[in-house]
């Protein structure tokens, strides 16, 4: 079972901190995230990492080296220029058969077996695990009509949103949808897909999931990790 980790961001919205530690290092609890995310997919069952590297890339390798302390093998695919979060994928070879693809900075207790087993009976060129997002705006919100009359007020509503978790299962076919060494983001990808007829599939979330995308959202994921190590990493 083979996984590509994007960790070649330079987390702008984490500054100064990203500025001399690549994102996926950024330690949660004893240690940084990336290495959750490489234990969960060692007991999930997958055997080939690849990082996709460009920010500090040489800290990453530092520490990850060839994964043998895990019992994977990683290998390294080097962005000479930023490429997004798809492009990097056309750069990388041996992706002959289905793979994982995830953002290097997620904390979750996503079950990537069952999403896995999902994505190889459903048919799709891809499948996107997703999660329920429920957005409270602390706000009267107003619905206007076309000559900006008030139809309706709704008074601090709460809206639910199906998002998707920067983890996929794609099939190697999704490959021939990318330009070499060309940036393209993966949900200009998934657009693509979908222009072209192919089945895009979903898997629900049920658990936790977090990024860390911004400081708040760090501190929320340290202190879950702290209160759930076990759910995050099962094995220790």
């Amino acid at each position: 079972m083979k996984a590509v980790i994007l960790a070649g961001g330079k987390g702008r919205r984490l500054a100064p901190y990203t500025t001399i530690l690549p994102k996926p290092l950024m330690p949660i609890g004893d240690i940084p995230i990336l290495e959750v995310v490489v234990r969960q997919l060692k007991h999930a069952g997958f055997t080939e990492l690849t990082l996709a590297v460009g920010h500090l890339a040489e800290l990453l390798k530092a520490y990850f080296g060839d994964g043998e302390k895990w019992g994977l093998q990683i290998r390294y695919s080097l962005e000479e220029h930023p490429l997004g979060t798809a492009g990097p994928l056309g750069l990388i070879e041996g992706l002959d058969t289905p793979f994982l693809v995830m953002n290097g900075d997620l904390l979750t207790t996503l079950d990537y077996r069952a999403l896995w087993a999902h994505h190889h009976v459903c048919g799709a060129i891809a499948t996107l695990a997703t999660y329920q997002r429920d957005i409270k705006i602390d706000l009267g919100v107003l619905e206007l009509n076309s000559q900006q009359q008030v139809r309706d007020y709704i008074e601090k509503p709460t809206y639910h949103y199906t998002v998707s978790t920067g983890i996929y299962v794609f099939d190697p076919r999704v490959l021939s949808f990318i330009p070499k060494s060309q940036p393209l983001d993966l949900p200009d990808l998934i657009r693509k897909l979908l222009g072209t007829g192919e089945i895009v599939a979903t898997f629900p979330c049920t658990g936790l999931w977090l990024d860390i995308g911004r400081l708040d959202d760090y501190e929320h994921a340290v202190a879950e990790f702290e209160a759930h190590r076990q759910q995050f990493i099962p094995e220790d």
